[in-house]
């Protein structure tokens, strides 16, 4: 597959960049400057696209996934972000918060962490602070509000994030047209200033934002978690050990992961585990066998069906297509 680059829109600076595909870590790897990897959390083949249109100090965002997944990683350390979901089939997870279609996500662009359901989609902003600062202290009198810079997720005004959704999507619909029907740079900046208020427009205008200690040291611990079976290769712990390393029951362990990620452990892991054996598949020259070791997967048979469930093809099929 051919990397996709970014297409000029007009003149004035803007640019759009598009990508379908079949499989998440193209979706993860394939949004420009960012820094991403998904891992696939249901069965299934996947298919998805990301649609992103940067302006000056603005990037529009559309994402849409068929499959539910955990989003990790950092967008841009010198941007915030503000997200609401434009379809799902169930609650989203942002920084162990729930998200449901009523709700913003709210954020400093430096992590991101993102647990989606099945048949979701999602509009963004990213924004420059140095664009953001001055439209804020012009909407305000004030300085940017401190909890901007939080992993929040945000009741969002019924009205205002009605017409959020849809400016965003016509605001996408004729920047991409751009190339067929200019757009002076001067209208081009109305659009974009005109739908980052829109945005601000849809937050609460009160916010009492604490952080919260409990929710912190369950992150640290499914985190914690996470790093030791991956860490250990091709010999994971049993749940039994992975809860004496991290000194925490296995009722308390399920507690945690079910809070922050939406599944058990048990799932979650054995998700990670699979999807590093298909990235190595994916890269090809190793067999089957090795790569399924590995990862710790020793009974091939029980690990060929488990493989098969997650990404509906064998892992046969996924060398195959790497060579």
């Amino acid at each position: 597959m051919a990397s996709p680059s970014w297409q000029p829109l007009g003149d004035g600076g803007a640019s759009q960049w598009l990508v379908k595909t079949d499989d998440p870590d193209v979706q993860a790897l394939w949004q420009p400057d960012w820094q991403l990897q998904y891992d696939q959390l249901s069965g299934g083949a996947f298919s998805g696209q990301v649609h992103h249109i940067q302006l000056p100090g603005l990037r529009l965002v559309r994402e849409d996934s068929n499959r539910a997944l955990h989003q990790r990683g950092a967008i841009d350390p010198g941007a915030y972000g503000m997200a609401m979901p434009l379809a799902m089939s169930g609650p989203a997870l942002f920084n162990g918060q729930v998200v449901t279609h009523d709700k913003v996500m709210v954020g400093r662009g430096d992590v991101l962490d993102l647990v989606t359901p099945d048949q979701f989609c999602l509009i963004a902003v990213v924004v420059d602070q140095a664009l953001l600062r001055p439209l804020w202290q012009h909407m305000y009198q004030k300085d940017l509000s401190t909890w901007l810079a939080m992993q929040l997720v945000l009741p969002a005004r019924a009205a205002a994030a009605h017409a959020v959704r849809e400016m965003h999507l016509q605001t996408m619909a004729r920047l991409g047209a751009a190339p067929l029907q200019p757009l002076s740079d001067a209208a081009m900046l109305r659009l974009r200033d005109t739908l980052l208020m829109e945005w601000i427009e849809a937050l609460p205008e009160t916010v009492h934002a604490t952080p919260n200690p409990v929710q912190l040291r369950r992150k640290q611990l499914v985190r914690r978690a996470c790093e030791l079976m991956l860490a250990q290769g091709d010999e994971p712990p049993s749940m039994l050990q992975l809860c004496q390393q991290v000194g925490a029951s296995r009722r308390q362990l399920n507690y945690c992961f079910q809070e922050v990620l939406g599944v058990s452990p048990l799932k979650y892991l054995r998700a990670l585990r699979l999807g590093r054996v298909r990235r190595e598949l994916r890269g090809g020259g190793v067999t089957v066998q090795d790569a399924a070791g590995h990862s710790g997967f020793w009974h091939l048979g029980q690990f060929a069906r488990d493989y098969r469930a997650l990404f509906d093809e064998l892992p046969s099929a996924t060398l195959k297509r790497a060579g």
